[in-house]
């Protein structure tokens, strides 16, 4: 089955420093990505439902972007984090790439949905 990129955008009040602390440390992951998580240097281990899957960090530049390789994912694949803020509203984006299977387009975007709305909640907005 096909693989799709997909890339979503979300806006927040927080500042780029506070959204790039939700998406790179463990005590920020676990309140709105995954049940649990694990760093050892660049080597991520996410679980949800004692389910774990790692992400090796490949990219990493503070406050702009963060990127994701999962261990077993086609090397084209990654998960990518990049932060920005709006030039006319001064309002911090959050630009998400991610990938999945071609009948999953929908399903993916629903879930990151529902994930934004609870980073929101918890990062103040």
């Amino acid at each position: 089955m096909a693989r799709k990129k997909i890339n979503l955008e979300y806006i927040f009040r927080a500042s780029p420093a506070i959204i790039y602390t939700f998406v790179t440390t463990p005590e920020c992951l676990v309140r709105w990505y995954c049940d649990d998580v694990d760093i050892n240097s660049d080597i991520y281990t996410f679980i949800w439902s004692n389910n774990a899957e790692t992400a090796y960090m490949i990219d990493d530049i503070e406050e702009e972007r963060v990127r994701y390789k999962w261990k077993n994912a086609p090397d084209e694949e990654y998960l990518e984090f990049r932060i920005y803020k709006a030039d006319v509203t001064n309002e911090t984006i959050l630009e998400i790439t991610d990938f999945c299977d071609d009948d999953e387009v929908q399903e993916t975007t629903d879930l990151w949905n529902t994930l934004m709305v609870d980073m929101k909640k918890e990062s103040g907005g």
